[in-house]
């Protein structure tokens, strides 16, 4: 498989996502300040704490990105296992616990006197949400802009999106745990059920049958393609949604959006070179290194977001943290792909063994 299939490169809507999103905040901070009647209205379509108008955005977020992912590499996992380890243990063993670190610190001990206690809680827990959710699509795209191995990136994203399955329940729960929160176990896997299981067995079902019917490379070229900005769409229309909601939270406390931002940048540099440095330290190839790095780095935001407003609702400071998540991400992860493209050298003589 080529690089091209995979990840065609950084498009002018990816490329340009933070602006999109703080568009699309404004946009809905206005209508849910001035135009009230929207979210309401919104907010009757909603059956066991899940949003529908919400729900469905989602799906078509994150059913594009499943279909990227072959199920079938799984089976080359036995190639290369150290760069696998590298990514399963920096993304489950490490990253939600010094996400859950951090954010306490700083929402709790460094800014208690800037946030609230309840407010602090939430954003703790929307904290939480992004740091047991690695990236499972965007990563192809940082991958590609490092020429990292295409072929190797597949592979362990696949694995993640397994993985995703067993141990996001548990883990976030252990957390909001010990958070204070009463474990909604219920909405939990509801939630994992809607956003994971359901697009993943549709991503699965299309890429058989249509590779089927007329072949890999029409799939490839042509099939995904077709929904290379419905994910950026659904994105963008459920965050005018989601601040529509949020609209007099955040006129009421417009600091709390870059005191948010804090934590979570420093977690991003923080797991980037966790993966980076131990992948140096075992003499892997850049080309699997730098991907590593991304992977558990970057977020799988949709996901975040889609249990935020299930656990706690549209209205929620979880679901705002979440959000400061999407409009941090692209920013910092360009930045670190310019770090691991400057610091290729370092990777000169790889041991594949």
């Amino acid at each position: 498989m080529t690089k091209e299939k995979l990840s065609p490169g950084i498009s002018f809507f990816e490329k340009y996502l933070t602006i999109w999103v703080a568009i699309c905040m404004i946009i809905g901070v206005l209508i849910g300040v001035y135009l009230p009647g929207i979210p309401e209205f919104l907010n009757k379509f909603e059956y066991y704490n899940v949003s529908v108008p919400v729900a469905i955005l989602i799906w078509l977020m994150i059913y594009p990105m499943m279909l990227k992912v072959d199920f079938n590499s799984v089976k080359k996992v036995r190639e290369n296992p150290r760069g696998l380890i590298v990514t399963w243990v920096t993304n489950w063993l490490i990253k939600p616990f010094t996400m859950y670190g951090l954010a306490y610190f700083f929402f709790f001990i460094l800014f208690k006197n800037m946030i609230s206690p309840n407010l602090a809680k939430d954003y703790l827990a929307g904290a939480v949400l992004l740091g047991a959710a690695p990236c499972t699509a965007m990563v192809f795209v940082w991958s590609h802009l490092t020429k990292g191995n295409p072929a190797y990136t597949l592979v362990q994203v696949a694995t993640n999106d397994l993985i995703i399955l067993i141990a996001f329940v548990p883990i976030v729960a252990f957390l909001l745990g010990i958070s204070g929160f009463t474990i909604p176990w219920g909405t939990l896997f509801l939630s994992v059920v809607l956003f994971v299981v359901v697009p993943l067995i549709a991503g699965i079902f299309s890429r058989n049958f249509i590779t089927k019917k007329k072949g890999v490379e029409y799939f490839e070229k042509v099939y995904i393609p077709k929904f290379s900005s419905v994910t950026i769409v659904g994105l963008l229309l459920t965050l005018i949604i989601l601040f529509s909601f949020q609209g007099q939270t955040i006129i009421e406390n417009p600091l709390d959006i870059l005191l948010i931002a804090v934590p979570l940048t420093i977690q991003t540099f923080l797991i980037f070179f966790i993966a980076y440095l131990w992948s140096k330290a075992w003499k892997l190839p850049f080309d699997v290194a730098a991907p590593a790095g991304m992977i558990g780095a970057s977020n799988f935001f949709e996901l975040a977001v889609a249990v935020a407003i299930s656990l706690f609702g549209l209205k929620s400071g979880a679901a705002l943290a979440t959000v400061v998540g999407v409009l941090t991400e692209v920013p910092i992860m360009l930045a670190l792909v310019s770090v691991a493209n400057r610091t290729k050298y370092w990777f000169a003589k790889p041991n594949n063994n």
